[in-house]
């Protein structure tokens, strides 16, 4: 009986390679001149109203003038970005769905969990990094903690009494305090919520005592004196936020954790699919819409050198062994 469950199961994965194959050879290098002909999916892995959905949509749409077509931004939530990245990856290699992920699905969660039935190493052909998203520490007001520096000494003084509150486990503001411990050899409660929304409304309510969370979702709650920003990470200072010290100038030099989001497509994408969505991309992050917008949320547009798949392709494999260190003594779920 188990043999021939073995031999069904075989079976099965030849008959799904070969569909694989079929489909891949139905994309005809003329499609792939006439491409896109229809309007694109760009699929965000993630809930509506986080920072990697809202900046799929501003460059959604200057990709759409780029490309001829609209390009619609179609929410997948769930299992920490895994079910959406796994459409695309499942999908038709036609460039017609791409993927706006980030690190989280498209690197660490290779080694977050356990049941991942995917390597974004190899499932997944790299168009190009979008954006490097600083992080802000944040602490509680009534936590009293008004620096870095005083918020490390309580960790080393009381431990676990101290608490980190996150969007859930595999989010990258989950990601983050997990790795400032792991750096800093400190310990600490990390408190996981379902979503960053209620992590930070515990946050200003003085339930948790920080967060560590990307520039669009903290600088504004900093500035209207909802919570203490402590440091942000990168090589200097935001110039939104110019009084807000860096994590090396505030004493942590070793915690520079950005959450990078990035495009990539089905590994089967014929390439002058692939070579059509780069050229956009490159575009549309040179475009003044873009880089404004980007700039009015604390997001620095990346480097012309360092936009291309190549160095998204390396980024990802170095990405993928790094948090594989963080996390290796972490319970996966």
């Amino acid at each position: 009986m188990t043999n021939k469950k073995l031999n069904l199961e075989e079976a099965v994965k030849k008959i799904a390679l070969t569909v694989a194959a079929v489909v891949a050879l139905a994309v005809s290098p003329a499609a792939a001149q006439t491409y896109p002909d229809r309007p694109v999916t760009m699929l965000v892995p993630f809930a509506p109203g986080g920072t990697t959905d809202v900046l799929a949509r501003i460059v959604a749409e200057a990709m759409g003038k780029e490309l001829g077509q609209n390009v619609i931004v179609e929410n997948v939530g769930g299992a920490g970005g895994r079910t959406g990245t796994e459409r695309v990856i499942k999908g038709t290699p036609d460039g017609q769905t791409i993927l706006f992920g980030n690190m989280g699905p498209m690197a660490a969660g290779k080694a977050l969990f356990k049941d991942q039935r995917y390597d974004p190493r190899t499932d997944l052909k790299p168009i190009g990094l979008v954006a490097d998203v600083p992080m802000v520490i944040a602490a509680s007001k009534k936590s009293g903690i008004t620096d870095l520096q005083s918020l490390v000494a309580r960790i080393k003084a009381e431990g676990d009494k101290v608490t980190f509150g996150t969007a859930g486990f595999g989010a990258t503001s989950d990601m983050a305090p997990h790795l400032l411990l792991h750096l800093t050899k400190l310990k600490a409660t990390i408190v996981p919520y379902k979503g960053a929304g209620p992590a930070i409304q515990d946050l200003m309510g003085g339930f948790v005592d920080g967060v560590i969370d990307q520039t669009a979702t903290l600088l504004p709650l900093s500035s209207s004196g909802s919570v203490t920003a402590l440091a942000v990470t990168g090589d200097k200072r935001l110039p939104q936020a110019p009084d807000l010290p860096t994590f090396a100038e505030a004493g942590v030099p070793e915690f520079n954790m950005k959450v990078w989001n990035a495009i990539a497509v089905h590994k089967d994408t014929p390439p002058a699919i692939a070579d059509r969505l780069v050229a956009a991309l490159d575009a549309s992050l040179s475009s003044e819409f873009v880089t404004k917008r980007f700039a009015d949320l604390a997001v620095p547009v990346p480097p012309t050198e360092i936009r291309g798949p190549k160095h998204l392709g390396k980024l990802v494999e170095t990405e993928v062994e790094r948090w594989g260190s963080v996390f290796k003594d972490v319970a996966k779920p």
